[in-house]
């Protein structure tokens, strides 16, 4: 079995790079089209998960099992829950506040029915019936359409391991062939079209 494939070491930085955007590890070890390639199919995961199914399939508070997956995509995932948790939601309302008792509520989406008023007393938003019909800022996706797009954005999570791992343990493959190139002294236009058809092979 060949061996060109085996890591020769740890590339701690790419990796780290990895984690923190889709692809970055791979264009900072000059591999710039499996990089683009990485981001593309990672945010378009993820971003295709949010069309399909709304803002609301990213959720830590209410799906954070799924959230542990879709996680991994890096910091768009907690960008988006924060827009969602802070944007979207308000707290179920209490109409008799007890001080004896936890006044927090329940932190939700809204209902059809209702609309996202601030509450000076409680000093928080608070869903309250909407006689108007304005309704909420968004209610959650229905059946199929919150099940794909919840699924969609935790796939992305997953593609992005393979790919945190891609950075981590680079193969010898790329720079072998580039070796054999220069050392056969090629001209330098087809050194780098030599290295860019390697490149796309893997």
């Amino acid at each position: 079995m060949s061996t060109d494939s085996q890591p020769d070491s740890l590339d701690i930085p790419a990796a780290l790079l990895a984690v923190v955007f889709p692809g970055a590890g791979q264009m900072f070890r000059g591999k710039l089209y499996r990089g683009v390639m990485a981001c593309l199919g990672v945010l378009g995961l993820f971003l295709g998960g949010i069309f399909i199914g709304g803002i609301d399939v990213v959720d830590s508070k209410e799906d954070r099992i799924w959230f542990f997956g879709q996680a991994i995509v890096g910091p768009v995932t907690f960008g988006v829950d924060a827009l969602h948790q802070k944007r979207f939601k308000a707290y179920s309302p209490l109409p008799r506040p007890d001080p004896a008792k936890d006044l927090k509520g329940k932190l939700r989406s809204g209902y059809p029915t209702e609309t996202r008023v601030w509450s000076d007393s409680n000093d928080r938003f608070e869903w309250v019936e909407d006689p108007s019909g304005k309704g909420p800022p968004n209610t959650k996706s229905i059946s199929k359409m919150n099940e794909l797009g919840t699924l969609y954005a935790t796939l992305a999570g997953m593609l992005n391991f393979i790919i945190i791992l891609d950075a981590l343990m680079p193969g010898k493959r790329g720079r072998t062939e580039l070796d054999k190139v220069t050392a056969s002294g090629l001209f330098t236009g087809e050194v780098v079209a030599t290295t860019v058809a390697s490149e796309m092979s893997v």
